[in-house]
């Protein structure tokens, strides 16, 4: 009776209509959703494939993670890499239903309605399970105007449920934690545990666990490194509901919240961490390699180094890396120190002074605006008007609102430095320092920059003469020469306390750095034989033609300098710096071996075993009693140390051979603008701006027994001959008749030697 009523009233049939033409409509609705009419919704075909952008790894040479190349900071591990426990933080915190659904919880949905929108209960958590997240993050939401939400949440249901059709729980898991989106744009559990605790996903105990787990809810509100108050607050309520799901014992779970948060942040960024110079030149030379036909993917196309996940093993020592670049900053912070009061009010970057106003009509905006034919006034305008900018001091980053030109004159001021450290046998490296601070300069000291080597090249020079047929027990007068056909050139020494009647031994002339004496060594070896043997020991850069190559004229790079001086400690034979080893896929599989990257031919040798036994013992001495013999005196070293310091003209640049059996450094420090040298020589000698780094890296790897074989390595026992030809006194003074009836003139031409044939070792009996 009452349905037949029902039936006969008119707004019943009304509701009945509307009600079925909302049903219809509503499926309509969703099948234009589901045929793909709002944008195509994944098969379950291509879901079988899942493919996700990874970053790329540079691994150190004992597999540690220096940093990553990518877009999104992600890299996937299995699931047996995940500890119980954060899996329990992520169900009990995210989805505690996980096992009982297939992707859509409807009880939890019925929940949040009933809940949430009726009776206004936040407490009620989301209805979004851990299948219908990783639906979005792994295709991400579009803009559909008003139907965004709708849109969105139906196709994430749709991929959600063909999902739980495909894999089983722990796949889903295992693709979830992987790609779920943590703070600071890491993406995955493993680049998440790497760059906030240091340690790999496996190895993360209970409060890291949940600390981010918890991040998850918002990255940014509950990132750790930002907010650390509200990370810990929200990492006790994860410990809280896993404590109440049954997955943590009350003891564990007040145990657990007592910990304090405690990060071990790493930066992983490319211009920021550790060695981020050397990372950007393992990125150049990966932009190379990689485009060649055989590293190429077995369909033909280049692999990705932002995403396709690679591992680059590289030759770089993580520990050793630290300590290079820890001594850098200890030494250069007090360094700039000393070098800004030196100069006072007469500093040469400041405004009013003629390296600013060159450096000034450098600039690309100066540039811009004198192209518009704007005065010199209303440029000068334009580069006053300030702004806020990020700037670089040692005390740590600053924000500072500040002009052009003051940001001009600001870096200007700054001392840059550069550090390469390598096995001199094989030619790996194990650190690379390229400048001090990679966010702010990005130009790097080791590879890009070349720079007047200034007395660092003289072994070279006295190395051609020994090839030549010199004695070690040659003697040379310190007293000036002018070269009349080179401009009436007069090389002059460093110290003026040289007496002009004292005769030098080479290794005391070379120990002690006696410009004058180099000059004449290479007046007697000829400078063709010189620039020769610079070529052999893997000089590449162009050498001059002039005499002053003797004093370090010559424009060389720090890393092509270290591979000449390889040659003294590695059977007379140059060794090319190496940096890669191996390049795998993600899969593991390698798609360069060492010997596809580094292709060596056998080097030849560069000087007799003679000659580099009776250079070692220059070198040494160099130490012992001569220029750098502060690391004996100051230091105290005991290590087996040859060395050589070098200093340019108008101190502009100061530099370090640190030579040791199993590892060979070379230090630079100099400015950036090569108008602005330091204000004395007793700074900006090499011996004081270049020395102390590596004093400060020596210091530390002899605190570290695992580098006992670097440390307590000793030098090879020169021959017979060498001993015997090394057996003279350093230095003899002429006697009195002859200086008073001395005739050599204080004047000489420089014209060329012919060559007395270079490799003459080959033909001799000394060996």
């Amino acid at each position: 009776m009452v349905l037949n009523k029902l039936l006969k009233n008119k707004w019943f049939k009304y509701a009945i209509k509307g009600l079925l033409a909302l049903i219809v409509l509503n499926i309509l609705f969703i099948s234009s959703i589901y045929l793909g009419l709002w944008g195509k919704v994944p098969s379950k075909d291509q879901l079988k494939d899942l493919k996700q952008s990874q970053a790329s790894q540079v691994l150190d040479v004992n597999n540690n993670l220096i940093g990553k190349y990518y877009i999104y900071d992600r890299q996937s591990i299995p699931f047996t890499d995940f500890p119980q426990h954060l899996i329990d933080a992520l169900i009990s915190t995210e989805d505690a239903r996980f096992y009982e659904h297939n992707g859509i919880d409807i009880k939890s949905l019925f929940r949040v309605f009933f809940k949430t929108i009726l009776t206004g209960d936040k407490s009620s958590g989301g209805g979004s399970t851990i299948t219908l997240q990783l639906a979005k993050n792994l295709f991400g939401r579009k803009d559909f105007g008003p139907f965004s939400i709708v849109v969105n949440k139906i196709k994430e249901a749709i991929v959600a449920s063909r999902l739980e059709d495909i894999y089983s729980k722990e796949d889903i898991l295992t693709f979830y934690l992987n790609t779920v989106p943590f703070p600071d744009n890491t993406y995955g559990i493993e680049s998440a545990s790497l760059k906030f605790f240091n340690v790999h996903t496996k190895q993360l105990n209970i409060s890291q666990s949940a600390t981010l787990i918890g991040s998850l809810k918002a990255n940014n509100s509950y990132n750790p490194r930002l907010f650390p108050k509200k990370s810990r607050a929200r990492r006790d309520v994860v410990i809280k509901q896993m404590e109440k799901y049954g997955y943590l014992t009350p003891e564990k779970a007040t145990k657990s919240i007592a910990n304090k948060l405690v990060l071990d942040y790493q930066y992983y960024a490319p211009n920021e961490g550790l060695a981020s110079y050397f990372r950007a030149e393992i990125k150049k030379q990966l932009d190379s390699l990689l485009q060649q036909d055989k590293f190429k993917k077995p369909n033909g196309e280049t692999y990705n180094i932002f995403q396709d996940g690679l591992k680059i093993y590289t030759t770089l020592d993580n520990t050793m890396q630290r300590y290079a670049e820890q001594a850098m900053r200890d030494h250069m912070t007090k360094l700039q120190a000393i070098y800004e009061k030196a100069y006072g009010k007469n500093a040469p970057w400041l405004k009013s002074k003629s390296a600013f106003i060159a450096s000034k009509r450098r600039l690309k905006k100066y540039k811009t605006l004198k192209s518009l034919n704007l005065t010199e006034k209303d440029i000068e305008d334009s580069l006053k008007i300030p702004q806020e900018k990020e700037l670089f001091s040692w005390d740590g980053t600053v924000i500072k609102s500040i002009s052009t030109l003051d940001s001009l004159e600001y870096y200007m001021k700054f001392l840059n430095s550069g550090l390469i450290s390598l096995d001199p046998k094989s030619g790996a490296i194990r650190a690379y320092v390229g400048g001090i601070d990679y966010h702010f300069f990005q130009y790097d000291h080791v590879s890009q920059s070349k720079r007047q080597v200034g007395s660092t090249f003289k072994p070279i020079v006295y190395t051609a003469a020994l090839e030549s047929g010199m004695k070690p027990c040659t003697y040379f007068s310190a007293k000036a020469i002018t070269y009349t056909d080179y401009d009436d050139w007069t090389p002059i020494n460093a110290s003026e306390t040289e007496d002009d009647d004292l005769n030098y031994s080479l290794e005391k002339a070379l120990s002690n750095s006696i410009n004058t004496i180099a000059v004449k060594v290479l007046h007697e070896t000829g400078i063709d034989n010189v620039i020769a043997q610079a070529k052999a020991m893997g000089i590449t850069s162009h050498i001059e033609e002039v005499p002053s190559i003797a004093l370090g004229t010559s424009n060389l790079s720090l890393i092509e300098l270290a591979k000449a001086y390889t040659s003294f400690v590695n059977d007379s034979r140059p060794s090319t710096p190496v940096f890669i080893t191996k390049i795998e896929d993600k899969e593991g599989h390698v798609i360069a071996s060492y010997n596809d990257i580094n292709p060596q031919q056998p080097a030849e040798k560069a000087f007799s075993d003679y000659t580099r036994q009776v250079m070692l013992e220059f070198l040494k001495a160099t130490v012992n009693d001569g220029t750098a013999q502060r690391l004996r005196s100051s230091y105290g070293f005991k290590n087996d140390i040859a060395g050589k310091t070098g200093t340019t003209q108008d101190n502009k640049d100061g530099w370090f051979v640190g030579i040791m059996p199993n590892l060979l450094t070379i230090t630079w420090v100099g400015n950036d603008n090569q108008q602005i040298g330091f204000s004395n020589t007793s700074i900006g000698q090499g011996a004081n701006s270049a020395l102390p780094i590596f004093a400060n890296y020596l210091k530390e790897l002899n605190k570290d027994p695992k580098y006992n074989a670097i440390t307590k390595a000793t030098f090879e026992k020169p021959s017979t001959d060498v001993i015997d030809d090394l057996d003279c006194e350093l230095t003899k003074k002429d006697g009195f008749f002859k200086r008073l009836f001395s005739t050599d003139s204080n004047k000489k031409t420089f014209k060329k030697k012919k060559k007395k044939g270079f490799f003459s070792w080959l033909k001799g009996d000394k060996d």
